[in-house]
């Protein structure tokens, strides 16, 4: 058994407690819950706009699932296109869409001024097709991502697989080169980094307990003591808490697992992925896989609870095998780390900004939250200097609870949602 840690941790110099050691201030401009992308992307902003900030971690910073993913840096959002147009019609679904777009650009642009030493590189994502059928629906995805969106992706064929990917279980594949990756642990330890250079304030072992609302203010109560905001932004992805139980109850936390191989020869290492693509394929239960340092990091909903010992530990054994079906010439390779993250899915499968008596938030990556998260946090702490959060594009249409209000925060029906899951993809 591979051992339970997570890689992306031995390749950084992680925040530790150090960030416990300052008092809390009495009072801040704008008080951030949660120390992943999204909040210190928004430190960032509203420190160098000249805001007192500061950003309050139950854990340590970076802890979450944003040192814990596929370091994948992507164009779209978890909706097919087709589906944001039928719902929210073509000028909102290409604001929406373009956002995307404007992510990546955020990450290069902050990585860039930042000087961050995080490995990020435009090497395009792959989307595999496991049916002849996904292939087909491909074709199509072309010509309307050209004609509605402007936006130029490229059919791989069949037979020319093997010049994208060491693997004959596709049907073929879409080609986007705008997307990216990067090492999401030094990337989160650079913006963090980043944030308290532009002043911002960071705290550690600084759980949120209770939000109360005191005149114009906004009374913050914390495990380590409390303070004042004017506002509050939250910024808790899949580790949101019922602190917030209005937001609790729209978003599903749903684990996302990840395996390490050894470090593989040149050879072997460029047969697999000959360009480091971000892979992922087209399934319900999708895996996703890429290379850094010539492991291969291959991951997937294995199990859909957030993680805990075991279900890191069963996650494992069902990555181990999807990994060897996609690369047989990986069946004899040792897996050497196995960890989980847990992510933020709301009801109707899209991100979601919006305002609440002074309580702002950014939720519901769905897995885009590399980009996303940094964008949005970028964005949200622009529109609330501006005031202006209702005329985000996220913050258009409205944010779900679940049908019949049958949900508290706890997912109950996970185990239901992968079992239907599975069956989608047997039945396409």
């Amino acid at each position: 058994m591979p051992e339970q840690l997570n890689y992306w941790h031995t390749t950084a110099s992680m925040p530790g407690e150090e960030n416990t050691i300052t008092p809390l201030p009495d009072k801040v401009d704008i008080a951030i819950i949660g120390g992943g992308y999204t909040g210190l992307s928004a430190a960032r902003t509203l420190a160098k706009h000249g805001r007192k900030v500061i950003v309050l971690e139950a854990e340590t910073i970076g802890w979450g699932a944003s040192s814990r993913n596929g370091g994948m840096v992507l164009t779209g959002l978890k909706l097919p296109l087709q589906t944001v147009i039928k719902r929210y019609g073509k000028s909102l679904a290409r604001q929406l869409f373009q956002c995307s777009l404007d992510s990546i650009d955020t990450v290069e642009q902050i990585v860039k001024e930042e000087g961050m030493d995080c490995g990020f590189a435009r090497t395009g994502h792959l989307l595999t097709a496991n049916k002849p059928g996904h292939f087909e629906a491909l074709i199509d995805e072309v010509e309307f991502m050209d004609k509605e969106f402007n936006h130029k992706v490229k059919l791989v064929f069949p037979n020319q697989q093997r010049t994208e990917i060491g693997s004959d279980i596709y049907h073929g594949a879409l080609l986007d080169e705008t997307s990216g990756g990067l090492n999401p642990a030094q990337y989160v330890v650079g913006l963090a980094r980043a944030a308290e250079k532009a002043g911002a304030s960071l705290q550690a072992r600084a759980r949120v307990n209770r939000l109360e609302r005191s005149g114009k203010r906004i009374v913050v109560e914390t495990e380590r003591g409390s303070l004042s905001a004017e506002s509050v932004l939250v910024a808790t992805s899949g580790y949101t808490g019922d602190v917030t139980k209005k937001l609790q109850r729209r978003i599903i936390p749903i684990g996302s697992f990840i395996i390490a191989t050894e470090k593989l020869p040149d050879d072997l290492a460029h047969e697999l992925n000959p360009k480091n693509r971000m892979i992922f394929d087209f399934k319900h239960y999708l895996n996703y896989f890429r290379l850094w340092d010539n492991r291969l990091i291959f991951g997937g909903r294995a199990a859909f609870f957030p993680e805990t010992a075991n279900t890191i530990n069963r996650s494992a054994e069902i990555l181990r095998r999807e990994m060897i079906q996609v690369y047989p010439q990986l069946k004899d390779v040792k897996v050497e780390y196995v960890w989980g993250g847990t992510l933020d899915f709301a009801f109707d499968m899209m991100t979601h900004v919006g305002e609440e008596d002074g309580v702002y938030y950014a939720l519901g990556y769905a897995g885009h939250g590399v980009a996303m998260a940094t964008h949005l946090g970028k964005t949200v702490a622009e529109a609330m200097i501006e005031g202006y959060i209702a005329e985000h594009p996220f913050a258009q249409f409205d944010f779900p609870g679940a049908p019949l209000g049958l949900y508290n925060g706890f997912p109950w029906f996970l185990p239901f949602a992968g079992a239907w899951h599975k069956i989608l993809d047997w039945i396409e």
